[in-house]
């Protein structure tokens, strides 16, 4: 009776197990054709940015990217004008810029917001949690409410003018603490407590477990929320605007394009070399962090 039992049953659980292993094949396919098109649709389009930037203003204007492979011609005259050209086209001024305003903007939000996430994580102080709802709150806050009242602060006083800089920073470093904040406290929280507590027993001050113990382990996350806060800051076009004051020394690249689109749209041999230069600086520093990225945005987007 039991022989005949096992026998009608384990032709069941062979058929489970084969369902079972073709879902999960067909999942594993279709998973990787969707990444695949989705990484052909991302492709493409900066590929052909890249080959119009190289091709002749002739060519650029009479017929599409994809004619290279027909009749390639290319050529260097565009950077070329794009960054030794004159004052309105000249992008290296304007390069220069917005590195000096990302790096800082990066780095403040960023060390700024380690040390208040330890606060709140590790430290045990009277009205923490009420704090830290205030400050996620502070999310929902639109930009543009904050940008007159900030201007007002920074325009026409000495410092600005001595650091013109100074307003910029500020403004993105404001901006960029609440998410930050909140990232790397979900992701500290989630550091297990026998850690402190075992470095604790063993003599070492906050300092010392804030130094050793924290940061090493939120390196992924320090460097996910780097790459977000640095392409905010590289690609944002409203703060630069505002607190630059119109003035070229310290607009960054994004209003640079802006302009160059407004009063030369119809020099698109200039506008696609311009636009592949602004996005090769952020293509790097995310291929130099990619690995740290996935790791760090997970974890402190898990626990609330």
């Amino acid at each position: 009776m039991s022989t005949q039992t096992l026998t009608a049953v384990n032709p069941t659980k062979k058929a489970g197990s084969a369902a079972g292993s073709f879902k999960k094949l067909v999942g594993n396919r279709i998973g990787s054709a969707v990444a695949l098109v989705i990484a052909v649709l991302w492709t493409v389009p900066t590929f052909g940015l890249f080959v119009s930037s190289f091709r002749p203003e002739s060519e650029i204007k009479s017929s599409g990217w994809w004619s290279i492979f027909t009749d390639p011609q290319f050529t260097l005259d565009n950077y070329q004008q794009v960054l030794q050209g004159s004052t309105s086209t000249n992008l290296a001024v304007f390069f220069q810029n917005s590195i000096v305003i990302a790096i800082p903007g990066t780095l403040a939000p960023l060390i700024l917001a380690i040390m208040a996430s330890y606060a709140f994580s590790v430290l045990e102080w009277k009205g923490r949690d009420i704090v830290f709802v205030g400050v996620f709150t502070l999310q929902i806050v639109p930009l543009q409410m904050a940008l007159i009242p900030l201007l007002r602060i920074f325009s026409g006083t000495e410092v600005a003018s001595m650091f013109p800089f100074l307003s910029l920073w500020t403004a993105h470093t404001i901006f960029g603490l609440p998410l930050a904040i909140f990232l790397l406290h979900n992701f500290m929280s989630e550091v297990p407590r026998d850690l402190i507590e075992a470095a604790r027993i063993d003599g070492a001050g906050h300092v010392t477990v804030f130094l050793r113990v924290m940061l090493p382990l939120m390196l992924p996350a320090i460097a996910s929320y780097a790459i977000f806060q640095f392409l905010w800051v590289w690609n944002d076009l409203l703060v630069g605007l505002t607190f630059s004051g119109g003035s070229r020394t310290v607009q960054p690249l994004t209003a640079a394009l802006a302009a160059m689109t407004g009063d030369r749209g119809q020099d698109w041999h200039l506008l696609t070399a311009g636009a592949f230069i602004s996005i090769l600086l952020p293509l790097i520093v995310f291929f130099a962090l990619q690995r740290f990225f996935v790791r760090g945005l997970l974890a402190g987007s898990v626990k609330g």
